[in-house]
């Protein structure tokens, strides 16, 4: 036994060293075959002896049960997005406010790299082992896509520790992508099956890890470059350099193409010559990130809301096409917002076919003056989203006439609303049939109602055999309703049942995010919540004079929610969902004060409550809780583990609490 358990760790230590000098190093010793020899000999012996099977074995990458649905999994500090520089000058104007921010006329180091056209991943290690990882999702929180992220031999399931001792917590962010090699080979292997081919390697990528079946995963093409760090229990990085330099030490690939730059110039030169080689790397790129170097000014930087101000994305310039404008159709939104679209004669714009560009509204059609009939220059804004570019108008047909959008929805007649102010025009008309689907979706999603199992592909079914119109009409649903839709059980649809009927147990806040509301998001509606007390009659009366000596409720805010509730058809919905049963949870004022004014920030492991927890105790209190510590922050509350937002809050002179201090202190 003990000469088995010898042959098989020296099977996985082999396999990783492989692994390792394929992924990291571009250094392989062995052909495929020569791997996949090893692997099978591991997994023979394995299945021989259970007993000896580890979670980091490389065994252990692909056999997970298909799932039913993902889970969730809350970032501890936010994957942040970054702001885009569009041109040189915007490059330029990003380090004059990196100096100033900085009070230094001395050039900042840069650390560059190409940004990849990707799917962003947060992968977490506990002493040095796998635990899970996750999609970016909105920031704050992602879907638990773990078992596929195992899959992909690029991510280590344990950290390589001959050079670097493994730090007690370690979370690294990175894009899962596709080479353009793998991408054409697995659509030409679709193509042959008979199967759909995917649009571009992103949607690939994408497709991919979000496939319940990780087997399923295990057979595309998938690559990661890891490029940043979430939280880090134990060791603390003076640059950014050193740590891309722990990352390859500890198994992690990072991208071969990274660089320091020393100067504004250097940044334009670097971001110049990655442009010029884009079509020549093996995989896509759409620009450049720039990111300071130095840990201290990074700090001093901070962040915004949801950008970090020591960091930008440089666009590369979208590559460009002409094409016919076969027709000009309105198209609605879930807000009702009435955007024209052009209909195009089919054309290739970086690799993607484009049949449809946005032209965004009634002002862009009149300053490009875009007529049904011209011919007009096509790019992938972002390369993303196709838009028209501008109008050749020298061949232009002689029959071609101006464009106006139509005063009424195209949709459900109603008067279309264009707000003083801004560009785009809206029907407000919660029942409006083009609407429905995308307002019933967010009625019911998780943010919203969070009405479980209610999902998109349910949506589309129920309005297509007209169950639901409008966003009422989801309690009205019955068992005979549902049971009879495509892959519909009946313990689903008791399920379904079940969950509608939890939903309505609901708070205020929650509610009218969930309506939709123009310029209502989550955060205002809490806001609203409390002016309001929960008093849903009370804000539907209130006049423009009343929403406006809210604070955070602006003129335009104002004016959108009263000419929401003057349309008589959602008032009538509001008022039917109240008599199907919504009630709202009592909204209770703070506890106490004695947070007031105060913004605290919780950080390491916590153990006496969950971080949703620590945020509503904070808050109970007159308090706010932040993701990130800066010179604005009061308190930092450090559980086990806390690393470098400890650091920060003692450089800075923040008090530092224990869990007991907090609870403690809003006893």
């Amino acid at each position: 036994m003990a000469g088995i358990a010898s042959r098989i760790a020296d099977l996985r230590t082999k396999l990783n060293d492989h692994n390792f000098r394929y992924y990291v190093l571009d250094d392989p010793v062995i052909s495929d075959s020569q791997y996949d020899e090893l692997l099978r000999e591991l997994q023979s012996l394995e299945e021989a002896h259970p007993k000896l099977i580890t979670p980091d074995s490389p065994s252990q990458r692909v056999g997970a049960s298909p799932l039913s649905a993902f889970g969730s999994i809350t970032h501890r500090q936010p994957m942040l997005s970054l702001a885009n520089a569009m041109n040189t000058d915007e490059l330029v104007a990003f380090m004059d406010r990196i100096k100033k921010g900085l009070d230094t006329e001395e050039n900042v180091e840069m650390i560059a790299e190409p940004k990849l056209d990707g799917l962003g991943v947060e992968l977490v290690y506990e002493n040095g082992l796998f635990i899970h990882g996750s999609t970016r999702g909105d920031g704050f929180t992602g879907e638990d896509i773990t078992q596929n992220l195992k899959t992909i031999g690029a991510i280590p399931l344990s950290l390589r520790t001959e050079d670097r001792e493994s730090p007690d917590l370690l979370e690294v962010r990175g894009e899962v992508f596709m080479t353009l090699s793998g991408f054409k080979k697995l659509n030409e292997e679709r193509q042959a099956e008979g199967l759909p081919t995917f649009a571009n390697p992103r949607n690939a990528a994408a497709g991919s890890l979000r496939q319940l079946d990780s087997a399923i995963t295990a057979t595309r093409p998938l690559r990661i470059y890891c490029y940043e760090s979430g939280e880090i229990s134990g060791p603390s990085f003076g640059t950014h350099i050193d740590f891309l330099n722990a990352l390859k030490e500890w198994g992690f690939p990072v991208s071969p193409e990274s660089s320091i730059v020393e100067s504004t110039s250097d940044m334009i030169d670097f971001h110049a010559r990655l442009e010029s080689k884009r079509n020549d790397l093996p995989y896509e790129i759409d620009g450049t990130v720039f990111k300071v170097n130095r840990t201290d000014q990074r700090n001093a930087l901070g962040i915004r809301s949801r950008s970090p101000r020591w960091a930008i994305a440089g666009k590369f310039k979208a590559q460009q096409v002409t094409t016919l404008v076969n027709d000009i159709i309105p198209s609605l939104g879930r807000t009702g917002a009435v955007t024209p679209v052009a209909h195009l004669e089919p054309v290739n714009v970086g690799g993607v076919v484009v049949t449809h560009a946005t032209l965004h509204n009634q002002d862009e059609i009149d300053r490009k003056d875009v007529r049904i009939g011209d011919t007009v220059w096509i790019q992938r804004a972002g390369d993303v989203i196709p838009e028209v570019v501008k109008v050749v108008i020298e061949k232009r047909p002689k029959s071609a006439s101006p464009y106006q959008l139509p005063s009424e929805c195209p949709a459900c007649g109603h008067d279309v609303y264009r707000p003083e102010g801004e560009a785009v025009a809206r029907c407000q008309n919660l029942s409006c049939p083009a609407q429905v689907k995308g307002r019933i979706t967010h009625f019911v999603s998780k943010t919203a109602l969070d009405v479980e199992g209610f999902g998109e592909k349910l949506v589309n079914q129920l309005v297509e055999k007209k169950l639901i119109q409008t966003v009422d009409d989801i309690f009205k649903l019955t068992y005979d309703d549902l049971v009879n839709l495509e892959r519909m059980a009946d313990k689903s649809a008791h399920n379904i049942l079940s969950a509608i009927g939890e939903a309505k147990q609901t708070t205020f806040a929650r509610f009218i995010y969930a309506l939709g509301i123009r310029n209502v998001g989550a955060h205002l509606s809490k806001v609203l919540e409390k002016s309001f007390s929960g008093d849903i009659e009370k804000f539907m009366s209130a006049s423009t004079e009343d929403l406006e000596a809210i604070d955070e409720v602006g003129p335009i805010v104002a004016e959108t929610i009263t000419r929401f509730w003057s349309d008589c058809t959602n008032v009538d919905v509001v008022e039917s969902c109240l008599s199907l049963g919504i009630q709202f949870e009592t909204v209770e004022g703070p506890k106490s004060q004695i947070l007031e004014g105060k913004t605290i920030v919780f950080t390491g492991a916590l153990t006496q409550f969950s971080r949703n927890e620590a945020k509503d105790m904070a808050e109970a209190h007159g308090g706010r809780a932040s993701g990130s510590v800066s010179k604005k922050t009061d308190f930092l509350v450090a559980g086990p583990g806390a690393g470098s937002k400890l650091k920060k809050a003692e450089d800075l002179g923040i008090t530092i609490l224990s869990e007991e201090d907090f609870l403690e202190l809003i006893s």
